[in-house]
C-alpha cells in the first residue's frame, strides 16, 4: 500500500521492523501499550485512551521535563494490520481543534524475508507546518519512537 506525496506538506520515513506485523499493529493499538514507546525517553506518556474506529478517540499526555502536554485527536482510518490514520485536526465528535499540528498515517506490511516494513507519514496542513515539524526534529524523533517500538514489541514476542 502506497500513497502519493506532496513534499512541501509531508514528512515519511520506511523502515524495516524484525517483528511481525501483528504485533506492531498490537503495540499501536492497545493502550497498554503505547506508553512504552510512543514519545522518545526520557519523555514519559502518562496516560492513554483509545477508541479504535473511524471516528475514535486517540487521546494521550505527554510529560517532556515536567511539562504535561494532552493531545487529543480522532481516527480517520482503522485498517487492521495495514494502515492506521489519526489527526488532532478533530477531537472526539468530529469537533475541529482550534490549532491543527498534522495527520499521521502508518502503513504497514510484510517485509521480504520476515519482519515488517513500517512506513511513517507525517501530513501537514502548510508547507511551514511541515518546516517546523522537520526543524523540531521529526526524523530524530519519529526514528526514536520506531527505535523504542521494535524494542518493545520484540520483548513482547519472547
Amino acid at each position: 500500500m502506497t500513497l502519493e506525496l506532496d513534499p512541501a506538506t509531508d514528512l515519511s520515513f520506511t523502515r524495516t521492523l524484525a517483528v511481525p506485523r501483528g504485533l506492531v499493529w498490537e503495540c499501536w493499538t492497545r493502550p497498554e501499550h503505547i506508553p512504552h514507546f510512543f514519545i522518545p525517553a526520557p519523555h514519559k506518556v502518562t496516560s492513554v485512551d483509545i477508541d479504535l474506529r473511524v471516528g475514535g478517540r486517540f487521546n494521550t499526555t505527554f510529560d517532556v521535563e515536567g511539562n504535561i502536554m494532552d493531545n487529543h485527536g480522532v481516527y480517520l482510518e482503522v485498517v487492521p494490520e495495514e494502515k492506521l490514520v489519526f489527526t488532532d485536526a478533530y477531537s472526539e465528535g468530529w469537533k475541529p481543534a482550534p490549532d491543527p499540528f498534522m495527520t499521521a498515517i502508518l502503513l504497514l506490511a510484510d517485509a521480504p524475508g520476515g519482519g515488517t516494513l513500517y512506513t511513517a507519514i507525517a501530513r501537514h496542513r502548510s508547507p511551514e507546518s511541515r518546516t517546523s515539524h522537520e526543524e523540531m526534529g521529526f526524523f530524530d524523533g519519529w526514528g526514536t519512537v520506531v527505535t523504542q517500538l521494535e524494542a518493545y514489541a520484540k520483548g513482547l514476542a519472547k
